[in-house]
């Protein structure tokens, strides 16, 4: 084959390509980054991107509350910290800790993709960081599950330790 015909196909080959589909992943970062930006601009007065501080995404998330799909007991609710409660109950539905964690991180991304700086992302103000803990607990409590955080191992100074010889999770 020659180095010409050789040029031809491989740019031929560029050329008929399929653009690559973005990865489930990217989808979803845009149509978050998009309905963040439309829920700035339905805020009156709409408020700019470059405006934009963790104020208005923690209310984004407390928005997105009446879309979610979680029971969370209150307090006051008999079922307040059992796993499987054994009725219905008249508790909220709410956003699950962990899709508003993933959410979160996916909106970090996109604010730096789309020309935002680390140092004024919204998304990763400490405000967020405690917010979105403070869901994690109160969720756990009130569906009678257990988060321990986690701690560092301690390393013994005794090498026959009891406690040493079990298998230790971090």
């Amino acid at each position: 084959m020659s180095r010409e015909r050789g040029k031809d196909i491989a740019e031929g080959s560029i050329e008929n390509q399929q653009p690559a589909t973005p990865s489930r992943y990217e989808s979803q970062k845009r149509r978050d980054w998009n309905t963040f930006g439309q829920y700035l601009k339905n805020q009156r007065p709409p408020v700019p991107l470059s405006q934009c501080n963790s104020n208005h995404v923690l209310d984004f998330l407390r928005y997105l509350d009446q879309f979610g799909k979680t029971k969370v007991h209150l307090q006051s609710c008999m079922f307040y910290g059992q796993p499987e409660p054994p009725a219905p109950c008249t508790c909220p539905l709410r956003q699950a800790w962990g899709s508003l964690d993933a959410l979160i991180g996916r909106l970090r991304a996109a604010y730096e993709e789309n020309g935002g700086t680390l140092e004024t992302n919204p998304f990763a103000n400490a405000s967020i960081r405690v917010y979105l803990r403070e869901v994690k607990d109160y969720q756990a409590k009130a569906r009678g599950i257990p988060h321990k955080k986690k701690r560092k191992k301690q390393i013994s100074s005794k090498g026959n330790d009891e406690s040493s010889s079990e298998m230790q999770f971090p």
